[in-house]
């Protein structure tokens, strides 16, 4: 039943997207790389070469995905051009491809509700599931980024973490984390916290040694998998940022270690905790002694680089550094599923289920505290509200549905429901007048969101095919709408680029010349008022940019016709 729900949401979702859809409306930089990466698989790049040709070249860049997130939409390009031109099999594969995680995702909430609520309770966990925004925008037609697999699998961590069947449990834990590790480390923080959470379980009971055990095989195991199948040429260097040699390491020391708990733990509860931290502190240890490198940022880039770029990454900061509306929307939901899974923990104490919703609430719980570290964990602390939303929501409705009162069944059942989903933080906040955005933030916006349309770009395939030196955020939508190259993407493996592209930019006339020189650039694109264009202007008030917003254009680029009323200007460099 959940995959009927399934069908139906992806099916309204192409509906409701097909404007994007039809445009390759790929809105973010990464789903723009999503497609040049498999674009480039079926036109022949090596499996294990991830190097994208097209930024910086000809020498190009290693980024430090894998190709797992590849394979669904490279078989969805191949099926349609079955029936279709390639441009619109590209477009139908970007459209569905995010669609097919959220089956996974929805299975493992459903799962979920099913073992600790009831098993009817799956319409109602769904519901609220497609209520949660920040966890939907990473399922959508045209968001072909990596996130929704990570969060379909941590849907499963969960499902696996309240399993009562520990063989199953702890196999379907080991596995989602390994298959999300091979995806990429963003989620690395919740794979740690699923494997603490397995351990204290057989610390609390020794007979989850049997959990533990095919936890630890898994996750070893199905790493090494992971890595043999799916790391790059790149990723098989001493590399933090990805499963690389060192945290592949990591996992099978950590999945030893953990089997050799779980088989020989003693019967004291207490020296299988003293076991349990010795185990943890060997591996801390272990890996900041053989390891130090990877002791700070996983990135590794220069501190320039992190001042002027990385450390300003939205998504990048704690919550508490966005604005209140941001914050509000984001952080409510989880909050609620964290009272909601703790209320229900309380009320199973002599079930069962207990420890089902012990782990939950301990899930949920770190979810929401990863919020104030960086602001890109809302997607996952949302989808980890759902189960504690639902247990409040199967609690709480079914009384006010019961009700004498019309006005209670009705108003006070609707008022509850918009509450406990969720759904009234976006409501309300839509009448708050804290933090508005102003008339210039959305003046920035349209104008980046203008520059980006394909329709815009489209007008540069009148031009021969050449390097255009642009900002470094238009760099992937560039390449992947024209025959154009470009310079740089915001990546911190192209670091070298990006520095190039901002010292262009903040520096001299003479200076930016002679660095688009250097990379053999032929044209300059700009576009005025973009958010990374204001970084220029405010750093730099004397620097190149600066003097271009001011149309003080140097000898040496000279103006190129656009359609009327486009947002770009193009140059020739001379």
């Amino acid at each position: 039943m959940s995959l009927l729900a399934w069908v139906a949401v992806a099916a309204w979702s192409m509906v409701d997207r097909w404007g994007q859809v039809r445009w390759l409306s790929l809105g973010d930089t990464d789903d723009n790389m999503r497609l040049m990466q498999v674009r480039a698989l079926l036109d022949g790049q090596g499996w294990y070469d991830l190097r994208n040709y097209r930024l910086n070249p000809p020498v190009g860049f290693d980024i430090h995905w894998s190709r797992i997130v590849d394979l669904p939409i490279a078989g969805l390009i191949l099926f349609f051009r079955l029936f279709t031109t390639n441009s619109w099999a590209e477009r139908l594969a970007c459209g569905i491809a995010p669609l097919l995680p959220l089956s996974i995702a929805m299975l493992g909430i459903g799962a979920t509700v099913r073992r600790l609520i009831s098993p009817y309770a799956w319409p109602l966990a769904i519901v609220f599931m497609v209520g949660a925004t920040g966890t939907m925008l990473m399922f959508m037609p045209e968001r072909i980024d990596h996130h929704g697999w990570q969060l379909a699998m941590l849907s499963l961590t969960v499902a696996g973490l309240c399993d009562p069947n520990g063989r199953r449990g702890g196999a379907m834990v080991g596995i989602a984390s390994a298959v999300s590790l091979s995806i990429g480390l963003e989620l690395l923080p919740y794979a740690a916290m699923a494997g603490a959470i397995i351990a204290l379980r057989w610390v609390w009971d020794r007979a989850e040694g049997e959990r533990l055990s095919i936890y630890a095989l898994t996750l070893g195991g199905g790493s090494t998998l992971g890595f043999a199948l799916f790391a790059s040429n790149a990723n098989q260097a001493m590399r933090c940022d990805a499963l690389t040699p060192v945290w592949l390491s990591v996992m099978i020391a950590a999945g030893m270690l953990l089997f050799l708990l779980a088989r020989f733990g003693p019967a004291s509860r207490g020296a299988r905790l003293a076991l349990a931290v010795v185990a943890g502190a060997a591996i801390v240890a272990g890996f900041a002694l053989v390891f130090p490198q990877c002791l700070g940022r996983p990135e590794g880039i220069s501190p320039e680089l992190q001042r002027n770029w990385l450390d300003n990454v939205r998504e990048a900061k704690p919550i508490y550094k966005h604005s209140f509306r941001v914050g509000f929307a984001l952080a409510t939901l989880p909050i609620i599923g964290l009272i909601g899974a703790i209320v229900a923990a309380w009320r199973a104490r002599r079930d069962p289920r207990a420890v089902g919703w012990a782990a939950v609430a301990l899930f949920t719980a770190f979810a929401c505290a990863m919020l104030l570290w960086q602001v890109r964990a809302g997607p996952a602390a949302q989808l980890l509200a759902i189960p504690g939303a639902t247990a409040l929501g199967w609690l709480i409705l079914p009384k006010l549905l019961g009700n004498r009162s019309v006005a209670v069944r009705v108003l006070g059942t609707v008022g509850a429901f918009l509450i406990v989903s969720g759904l009234f933080a976006g409501m309300v906040i839509q009448y708050f007048p804290i933090d508005r955005p102003k008339p210039y933030e959305k003046r920035v916006n349209m104008a980046t969101g203008n520059c980006l349309r394909t329709t815009v770009l489209l007008a540069l395939n009148k031009y021969p095919a050449q390097t255009i030196f642009t900002f470094v955020d238009m760099g992937p939508r560039l390449i992947t709408i024209t025959h154009h190259d470009a310079i740089a993407g915001p990546y911190h493996r192209n670091g070298g680029a990006i520095l190039d592209v901002q010292h262009a930019f903040g520096g001299t006339a003479d200076q930016a010349h002679a660095i688009v020189k250097r990379h053999g650039a032929t044209m300059m694109l700009l576009c005025p008022n973009a958010a990374e264009s204001t970084n220029y202007k405010a750093r730099s008030p004397k620097g190149f940019y600066a003097e271009l917003a001011r149309n003080e254009v140097p000898a040496w680029l000279t103006p190129l016709p656009l359609p009327r009323n486009s947002p770009l200007r193009l140059f020739k460099v001379d």
